[in-house]
């Protein structure tokens, strides 16, 4: 009897390598890292023991900022901060006992004098600061006020009043130059009273220098008008402790081009900025990531300060889609988040190996020679690591998918054919960038069926090695079961068509991922059965063949 027809026994080790493969690949998955996207069980973690937007509220409050606090009200009750009573009771008791504050949205020792804030005014709670100066009596008061200041800024600020070359506005010193009067003499309080952040001041001063020598007022004239506009929406407070917040110019156009085209987002946005304390890093992720970026920003916000400052510190999207999560191991991905992706990338490629070699010694390596050795070894190793790229993205979400462009982008605006202090219509809300379910769904299934055709393409070779007839035999009927070999590919061409038919009818949402995913299944099982079991096997038939023929005929 031939070496191919002795009886193998399993060997112990294969459940072994199988079930050991399998809780490494699974604990891999369990690991709460993404590569382009962050999870919403890993922001809640880190937002555990932090400030929630209702407590930071309170904090606010007891500094005597009330502005900012009813910003942090509002989004308190959208996110249903379980703080929130307290917040409110904290706000209600200080417009009681302060109530003409509550019009400047604070206490400000500098403004008193000018404006002698106990004094009921007959505006409305946090009004716009912009209402205070617009009157001439205010803006001569704050005019004489700035006059002795001795901040060299605040005088090159002063110097842009008689500057006669602008664009958008009427010049400050003639009829009609009221509202640009207004915006010099506001940035000039908040330059005066240091509101602006240090980096922003020196931009502010820089370029207020070069408009009074040049006699115009230039990128200037970019910054009052997006001083107009959050003028008109935020009270004094709320305003300074804005643009404390501001590294520049830059960022205070984003924010007025945000309250423009989001007024409703204006209380999410604002708040996340105080909470992170960088109004930079939230413009730049609502101007790159728009609606759906707002709303991963609300998602933040109700997980509290932390969970806020890694989404922006990641500035990744977040992946809705419900899934397990390693809840210990949290801690480890929010202090080494690279060292943990590349444990969960190390642990997918391990656990597949060690997979593919269990089951090669339990159930391949009776069709395909001996289990052990280098080659063996190798093709393992290579397969995993195809395998692995291929859970990877369909576990990653946004690995492949561009984001969509964001309703928030900055678009030009030419003065004569736009009106800077209108909102523009609401942009169309886009989708998120997630990964569907019936995508994942699809994916899994033709991976099954490319599955089930590799192993009756083993059990078709394992059936041929057991009958009793001769190699060249045996080789023939190789040959006759090529079609079967193929077959993968059949299937895979079958699975994509289906899957596009499917996408057209509109039964599973539209991505070639999950159409094209079967053809490559397909391609990969043929190749499997083809070059590691095929090849070798026919080439054992041909060695022993050839040796049959060559032995001497028994006397």
């Amino acid at each position: 009897m031939s070496s191919s027809q002795e009886t193998r026994k399993t060997p112990p080790s294969a459940p072994a390598l199988v079930f050991a493969g399998a809780v490494i690949a699974v604990v891999a998955w369990l690991l709460p890292v993404s590569l382009k996207s962050i999870s919403k069980g890993l922001l809640g973690s880190a937002g555990e023991g932090t400030p929630s937007v209702a407590a930071f509220g309170r904090e606010l409050v007891d500094s005597e900022k009330v502005g900012p606090a009813m910003f942090l009200l509002d989004v308190s009750k959208a996110v249903k901060d379980p703080q929130t009573p307290a917040l409110q009771r904290a706000v209600d008791a200080f417009s009681s006992r302060q109530p003409a504050l509550v019009a400047w949205g604070g206490w400000d020792p500098s403004l008193d004098p000018l404006f002698n804030l106990r004094q009921r005014s007959p505006f409305g709670p946090s009004t716009p600061v912009l209402t205070f100066l617009i009157p001439e009596k205010a803006r001569d008061v704050v005019r004489a006020y700035l006059a002795n200041s001795g901040s060299l800024g605040v005088q090159a600020i002063l110097k842009t009043r008689d500057v006669a070359v602008t664009g958008r506005f009427v010049p400050a010193n003639r009829p009609g130059g009221q509202p640009l009067d207004a915006l010099i003499l506001l940035a000039g309080l908040l330059y005066q009273g240091e509101h602006l952040s240090p980096t922003l001041q020196r931009e502010v001063r820089a370029l207020a220098e070069a408009a009074a020598a040049r006699g115009e007022l230039g990128e200037l004239e970019g910054f009052y008008m997006d001083l107009l506009s959050l003028g008109r929406r935020l009270d004094w407070t709320q305003l300074g402790e804005l643009l404390r917040r501001t590294e520049n110019v830059r960022t205070v156009g984003e924010y007025a081009h945000l309250s423009r085209v989001a007024p409703d987002q204006l209380p999410f946005i604002y708040s996340a900025a105080l909470l992170s304390n960088s109004a930079d890093r939230v413009a730049y992720y609502l101007i790159r990531y728009g609606i759906a970026g707002s709303e991963d920003l609300r998602l933040a916000l109700a997980d509290g300060q932390g969970a806020v400052d890694l989404l922006l510190q990641r500035a990744v999207p977040v992946n809705r889609s419900p899934g397990p999560a390693m809840g210990a191991a949290s801690a480890l991905v929010l202090v080494h988040p690279r060292l943990m992706l590349a444990l969960k990338y190390a642990g997918y490629i391990l656990g597949l190996f060690l997979l593919l070699r269990g089951l090669d010694i339990w159930v391949v390596s009776p069709a395909g020679g001996p289990s052990a050795g280098p080659q063996q070894h190798v093709r393992a190793g290579m397969l995993a690591v195809v395998m692995s790229a291929l859970f990877i993205v369909a576990t990653e979400p946004f690995l492949l998918k561009a984001a969509p462009p964001s309703e928030y982008r900055l678009r030009l605006a030419l003065p004569m054919l736009a009106n800077t202090a209108t909102p523009p219509p609401s942009a169309p809300t886009s989708t998120p960038v997630i990964m569907e379910t019936s995508t994942l769904v699809s994916i899994g299934v033709f991976a099954a069926l490319q599955v089930g055709m590799y192993m009756a393409c083993l059990r078709k070779i394992q059936e041929i090695e057991r009958q009793d007839c001769p190699p060249l035999l045996k080789l023939r009927l190789m040959e006759n079961e090529e079609n079967l070999f193929d077959s993968g590919l059949y299937v895979g061409m079958m699975g994509t068509a289906a899957a596009l038919v499917l996408q057209v009818l509109g039964v599973i949402e539209p991505n070639l991922l999950a159409a094209y995913s079967s053809n490559l299944f397909g391609i990969i099982c043929v190749a499997l059965v083809k070059i590691r079991h095929v090849r070798g096997y026919r080439r054992r038939l041909i060695m022993e063949g050839q040796r049959a023929s060559a032995a001497p005929a028994a006397p």
